[in-house]
């Protein structure tokens, strides 16, 4: 459902400009589902909102019995995947993976219009409310100990965008990904050990 979803919404974006603005991708993505749209892209949905979700639920262990939990963690799983997608569009730029195309908004972070990252919050909590249903443990159990392989996974994606980034020196976009996987890192450890 979230490759599906996501990479619906990438071929939509593709063809129409909209959710996330005009773009067009290279060959260098790979071979093209429907002749629209990479077949990493849909990959690259499950990957970032699957461990954005797993973060969120380590940085919000200590207010599981809340009862609005659930929202807590589809909004901060769907801010985790745009730290994901901030993180990720520096990249895809050095890499040549996509090509933006100019809008109207002349402000930009390395080429991605600020509608990208509207329509990945959007649609990120669009896949998130249709799957939540389905992540829901339905019965009682052993509770074990926090998850890390997410955060190791997510933060791992992280890192490997940072590393191309300073390569290319693109130092504003290394500074926001130290950033952003280090907030990250703080409030997970600081919600697992609670």
């Amino acid at each position: 459902i979230t490759a599906l979803i996501g990479g619906a919404a990438n071929g939509l974006s593709a063809r129409t400009g909209l959710p996330f603005g005009p773009l067009s991708y290279n060959n260098i993505s790979g071979p093209q589902l429907f002749k629209t749209v990479p077949w990493t892209v849909p990959l690259l949905w499950v990957v970032a909102l699957f461990n954005s979700r797993g973060v969120a639920r380590l940085m919000l262990r200590p207010w599981r019995r809340v009862k609005t939990y659930g929202f807590l963690l589809m909004g901060l799983t769907a801010l985790l995947a745009l730290a994901f997608d901030f993180a990720l569009e520096p990249f895809a730029r050095v890499k040549h993976l996509w090509l933006w195309q100019p809008t109207r908004i002349p402000v930009t972070w390395h080429g991605a219009s600020p509608l990208s990252f509207v329509g990945w919050v959007f649609v990120a909590l669009l896949i998130l409310a249709i799957i939540t249903p389905f992540l829901i443990r339905k019965q009682p159990g052993d509770r074990s100990g926090p998850d890390y392989a997410p955060l190791a996974l997510w933060l791992g994606a992280i890192i490997l965008f940072s590393v191309s980034v300073a390569q290319a020196e693109l130092w504003s976009a290394l500074a926001v990904n130290v950033l952003l996987a280090s907030a990250a890192v703080v409030f997970a450890w600081r919600g697992a050990k609670w």
